[in-house]
C-alpha cells in the first residue's frame, strides 16, 4: 500500500473550512484502494501570529519538509510573512495556475483552457526595498538562471500535457530586467522545435485574455505578472472559488486555492471548496496518483454538470459540507 504523509496548513478565515472538505474527500478516495494518506496538521497566518509571535513558526517549515507534500488554504493580512517565504525557502520556484471552464459554471461563454506558470522566486516579491515618509523603492530582481528554470518547465509542462503554444509574457519593451526573461525564454524555446513559441507584452496579453482567451494554452511570465493575470484568468472561468494552484521546486511542493482567506464569509458555511479540491487534484497527479487524479477530477464535474449542488458564487445555495458530500457520494455511487 501506498503510503503518503501531507502536511495540511487550514489558515484563517475560510481556510479551516474548506480544509476539512478537501481532508474528508481525500479519506473517501482511501477506501476499497491501495493508498492511504496521513495527515498533519501544521499552523500558520494570523491566528498564528497573535498565539506564538510568528506568523510562520519554524516547526512548520520543519513539518513541510519531513512531509511528501503540502496542502495549504488561506491565510488572511500575515499572507506576505507565510506563502512567500514559503516558496522562497522550499525554493518552489514554479507557480502553476490553470484556468479552466467546467461544466455549468458562470463564465464569460469563451473556450477557456489555460495553464499561467508564474516564476516564484524573485522579482518585487523578493521585497528587497526602502521606504521613507514620503517615497519607497522596491528593487525588481530578474535573473537568467531563475528565467532559465522557469522557461524550461513552462515548455516541459507543455510537452508532457501535449500542449501546443507557449507565450512569454513580459514588458521588455520598457524594462530592461524583461530583457533577461525574454532572452531566456527564447533560447529555451530552440530547445523544442514541436512546440509554438511566441512573445507578448503583458499589456496586450491582459487584453487579449478577455478578447480571446481560447488564443492560449501555456503563458509564462515573472512573478508579479503572473499573479495579476492569473486572477485575470480565474475571472474567465467563474472566479477565484474555481482557481486552483500549485507552487512547485524540485524537492517540495505546496498545493493552494488561489483565493485567499475571504473574512466576510468565514464561519458561514458558504465558501466554495472547488478550488481547494482541485488543488488536491493537481497534488494527486504530482504525487504519481494519476488514477485517483482523474476519478475526484470526474466527481467534480459530474456535480458541477448535475448544478443542484452549488455554492452561492455559482448561482447556488448550498454550503461548503453539501458540495464536499456530493463529490464524495459521486466517487461512491459511480465506482470509479
Amino acid at each position: 500500500m501506498k503510503k503518503y504523509k501531507i502536511a495540511t496548513i487550514p489558515g484563517d478565515g475560510i481556510g479551516p473550512e474548506v480544509m476539512d472538505a478537501a481532508l474528508s474527500i481525500l479519506r473517501k478516495l482511501e477506501n476499497g484502494r491501495d493508498v492511504s494518506f496521513d495527515f498533519i496538521e501544521l499552523s500558520a497566518g494570523d491566528e498564528t501570529l497573535k498565539k506564538t509571535g510568528s506568523a510562520l513558526p519554524s516547526e512548520t517549515l520543519r513539518g513541510i519538509k519531513q512531509s511528501d507534500v503540502c496542502l495549504f488554504a488561506a491565510v488572511g493580512e500575515t499572507a506576505k510573512d507565510v506563502i512567500i517565504p514559503l516558496r522562497q525557502g522550499l525554493d518552489l520556484y514554479a507557480n502553476i495556475r490553470p484556468a479552466k471552464v467546467y461544466p455549468n459554471v458562470p463564465h464569460i461563454g469563451k473556450d477557456v483552457d489555460l495553464v499561467i506558470i508564474r516564476e516564484n522566486t524573485e522579482d518585487l516579491y523578493k521585497r528587497v526595498g526602502f521606504q521613507a515618509d514620503d517615497w519607497g523603492v522596491s528593487l525588481r530582481i530578474i535573473t537568467r538562471q531563475a528565467s532559465e528554470r522557469i522557461a524550461r518547465f513552462a515548455f516541459e509542462l507543455a510537452k508532457k500535457e501535449e500542449r501546443k503554444r507557449v507565450t512569454c509574457v513580459h514588458k521588455a519593451n520598457v524594462l530592461d530586467n524583461d530583457i533577461i526573461f525574454t532572452e531566456a525564454c527564447r533560447r529555451v524555446s530552440k530547445e523544442y522545435p514541436s512546440i509554438e513559441y511566441e512573445e507578448t507584452i503583458v499589456d496586450a496579453c491582459a487584453m487579449k485574455l478577455i478578447l480571446k482567451p481560447e488564443h492560449f494554452d501555456v503563458v509564462v511570465t515573472t512573478n508579479m505578472f503572473g499573479d495579476i493575470l492569473s486572477d485575470e484568468a480565474a475571472g474567465l472561468v467563474g472566479g477565484l472559488g474555481m482557481a486552483p494552484s500549485g507552487n512547485i521546486g524540485d524537492r517540495y511542493a505546496i498545493f493552494e486555492p488561489v483565493h485567499g482567506s475571504a473574512p466576510d464569509i468565514a464561519g458561514r458555511g458558504i465558501a466554495n471548496p472547488i478550488a481547494m479540491v482541485l488543488s488536491v487534484v493537481m497534488m494527486l497527479k504530482w504525487l504519481g496518483e494519476l488514477e485517483l487524479s482523474r476519478i475526484l477530477e470526474n466527481a467534480i464535474v459530474d456535480v458541477l454538470k448535475e448544478g443542484r449542488v452549488l455554492t452561492p458564487d455559482l448561482g447556488g445555495k448550498a454550503g461548503t459540507k453539501d458540495v464536499s458530500e456530493a463529490i464524495e457520494e459521486k466517487i461512491n455511487r459511480k465506482g470509479f
